[in-house]
């Protein structure tokens, strides 16, 4: 067992929500792709500087977003804005990327397609999917698996800044169960090895509880029905909010505004000790055959993220005082970025 301890005194800056971005960008690559975009070493090539283009959004982001509630989406998207000439030739060139990775894939049969295991190869050999369905598919994990990711592990580092006791807890479980990289850094871990850490599991839950990274989705009635006994026409668009759900009193209680990983914590008889009355007052996936596809593979990925940053740094705000300011868009993040101090760790024999 190794105890990963200061190598220095002076705290190092940083800002959490770029490189949270060019590390999901390049677990995408090899999850989705099998390959490596290199996004964390080279954050100005083509690949990254088109995700930066699209998931900063300003202020006209908000009026075609209000515009939307008016309009079909189809109108909004040609009104004469250079930011709707932006977000399409930055789909163009994704949508490009995609059907080159499918052709590569079918034209290099030698470089292993049968054992790779990445998304996209799986895809292929179910034969379930034509080339273009390929393409919307993987344009979904592009944007949903990497943005939203992002801005989860960027929550993360908040909320273990502010409350250092449960950083100090948390880095206890990893660095008890996980292996120092800077010791063996051919050591594999599992996802069985992950599913086994507890705290990390409640932790991990709590963040994506009071800061799910989409803050509200939007829905249409496909037929008539009633909600809560209010009538829903067919036709009538819905805002769903799981920042709403997720931080209700009246579903979680008056702490519900306290990261309190604890409410997680299984009781002896293995259910949780916050008694959830329905399924529905957690939503940050959704529910039902219209939640997200990729919620294992992003909770998965989350995890590992948390555990890696809180097993390597000891983090705090810049300003202790800091108070965050919601920047809204494709997903719900501080505006102007998360800046913090670290402390890297190194791994040292444990007697």
């Amino acid at each position: 067992m190794f105890r990963r301890t200061p190598i220095r005194t002076k705290l190092l800056s940083a800002e959490v929500d770029e490189w949270a971005g060019r590390a999901t960008l390049d677990i995408i690559g090899q999850g989705a792709f099998g390959q490596s975009f290199n996004a964390v070493q080279d954050p100005d090539n083509e690949l990254s500087r088109t995700y930066r283009s699209m998931f900063k959004p300003g202020r006209v982001d908000q009026i075609l977003g209000a515009i939307g509630f008016l309009l079909p989406q189809w109108i909004v998207r040609r009104l004469p804005f250079l930011r709707n000439d932006t977000m399409q030739r930055s789909s163009d060139f994704l949508r490009d990327f995609c059907r080159s990775s499918i052709e590569s894939k079918r034209k290099n049969p030698e470089a292993g397609l049968a054992d790779e295991r990445d998304i996209l190869t799986v895809a292929m050999r179910s034969g379930g999917f034509s080339d273009e369905d390929l393409v919307e598919q993987m344009m979904t994990f592009l944007a949903a698996g990497h943005e939203t990711t992002a801005t989860a592990l960027t929550w993360a580092v908040y909320l273990l800044s502010k409350n250092p006791q449960i950083q100090t807890r948390l880095r206890d479980e990893v660095q008890s169960l996980l292996p120092n990289p800077l010791e063996d850094p051919t050591a594999i871990v599992t996802s069985e090895t992950i599913e086994k850490m507890p705290y990390l599991n409640n932790v991990c839950r709590e963040v994506l509880r009071l800061f799910p990274p989409a803050a509200a989705t939007m829905r249409v009635a496909v037929k008539d029905t009633t909600i809560c006994g209010q009538y829903i026409p067919e036709g009538t668009t819905l805002m769903i909010s799981p920042w709403a759900v997720n931080g209700s009193t009246e579903l979680w209680g008056s702490n519900a505004g306290e990261f309190n990983p604890e409410r997680w914590q299984p009781n002896p008889s293995g259910s949780s000790a916050e008694v959830m009355s329905t399924n529905y007052q957690y939503i940050t996936f959704l529910h039902g055959p219209r939640s997200c596809i990729g919620q294992s593979f992003a909770m998965g990925e989350f995890k590992c993220l948390v555990a890696a940053w809180v097993g390597a740094f000891e983090t705090e705000l810049q300003d202790p005082d800091y108070v965050p300011v919601i920047k809204s868009g494709i997903t719900a993040k501080p505006k102007d970025g998360l800046h913090v101090r670290v402390r890297p760790l190194a791994g040292s024999p444990e007697q």
